[in-house]
């Protein structure tokens, strides 16, 4: 990885100085010294290994102060981007350089970009208004993926879906984009936030999958208010799950692990060649919110109250082992 980040810099001198602090970041000058002669002696290593961390920001918006972006992306084409969005006004751009986002980006061929949205000062700081992605939040993100495409030279990531992974403000913010645009989203997280802008999703939205994380033990307007626009939208055919997290406040809990599988078999279903195809909601699995039960949708009953709809089997097993506080089993790894 070393070699990767010099070599790069060396083929791309007019990037240096907007990304050198995070390339450089743990080198010392005798191992940088022997990258660049490295790269001088052979530049076919070079231009067949470029660099993948990049960092970007964007100037102020209406809706926001910061907008300010992290991007990896492994060797090789991707079929997704994954964003990573932490909770309110937080920094998730560290969130890139965790082994097991990038470890499941590698085997997903994914590239991440992690994220920092900051508010404008405000009279009400516990609602988070860049979370209102049409007012330019949004737009930020989606100018990011393009300077990202531009400048690692991977055109597909300016347009490629996303998975939508946060938490707190951070599954608001995914929520809401859904919302926005649903076209550029394969699925989404939200998990366990307080604050939405809006109810009754486009059927568009409703028709991308979905997992609504709530703590059995987080604060009861939370949880009250992901329970009713799951069940609105749900009752509306929107493929989305309910997950109760028994012994969970509002911490992310094991929804990193879950969203992760959820997001595997969600593009397994989903990618056709380079393009998002729509899911088939008979394929999938009902889960039974009270009893924890499931089974396949094209043999459940029109339901009477609110129930999950889950992609496959594996992810229906794995909805139930978290509801009930049990561990995954080895044969959902």
């Amino acid at each position: 990885m070393r070699l990767h980040i010099v070599s790069e810099l060396i083929g791309a001198p007019g990037r240096l100085r907007g990304i050198s602090r995070v390339c450089l970041k743990g080198l010392n000058m005798k191992t940088a010294a022997a990258g660049f002669v490295f790269a001088l002696l052979c530049p076919g290593t070079a231009a067949a290994q470029p660099t993948t961390l990049l960092d970007f920001s964007a100037p102020p918006g209406a809706n926001y102060d910061k907008a300010e972006f992290r991007f990896w992306c492994p060797d090789g084409p991707v079929r997704a981007v994954l964003a990573l969005v932490p909770g309110s006004n937080g920094d998730g751009r560290p969130m890139a350089d965790e082994p097991f986002w990038r470890e499941f980006a590698t085997k997903q061929r994914l590239a991440i970009i992690a994220c920092r949205f900051t508010d404008k000062p405000h009279e009400q700081g516990f609602i988070e208004e860049y979370v209102d992605v049409s007012k330019g939040s949004g737009q930020a993100l989606l100018d990011a993926l393009a300077a990202f495409a531009k400048r690692s030279g991977r055109a597909e990531i300016a347009t490629a879906p996303l998975l939508l992974w946060g938490m707190s403000a951070g599954g608001q913010f995914n929520y809401e984009f859904a919302a926005w645009k649903p076209e550029r989203v394969a699925a989404f997280i939200v998990n366990k936030g307080g604050i939405y802008y809006s109810a009754l999703l486009p059927r568009a939205a409703r028709a991308v999958p979905a997992l609504l994380f709530v703590g059995e033990q987080d604060l009861a307007f939370r949880t009250n208010t992901i329970v009713g626009l799951f069940a609105v939208n749900r009752r509306a055919g929107a493929l989305w799950a309910l997950v109760t997290e028994p012994g969970t406040a509002h911490a992310v809990g094991r929804s990193r692990d879950l969203g992760a599988m959820f997001f595997a078999d969600v593009l397994a279903l989903r990618m056709s060649s380079a393009s998002m195809i729509p899911v088939d909601a008979s394929s999938g699995f009902i889960g039974d919110l009270a009893a924890g039960t499931i089974q396949p949708a094209a043999r459940a009953p029109a339901p009477a109250a609110p129930s999950a709809w889950l992609p496959t089997e594996r992810i229906a097993r794995a909805w139930q082992q978290v509801i009930t506080g049990k561990p995954f089993e080895q044969s959902l790894d």
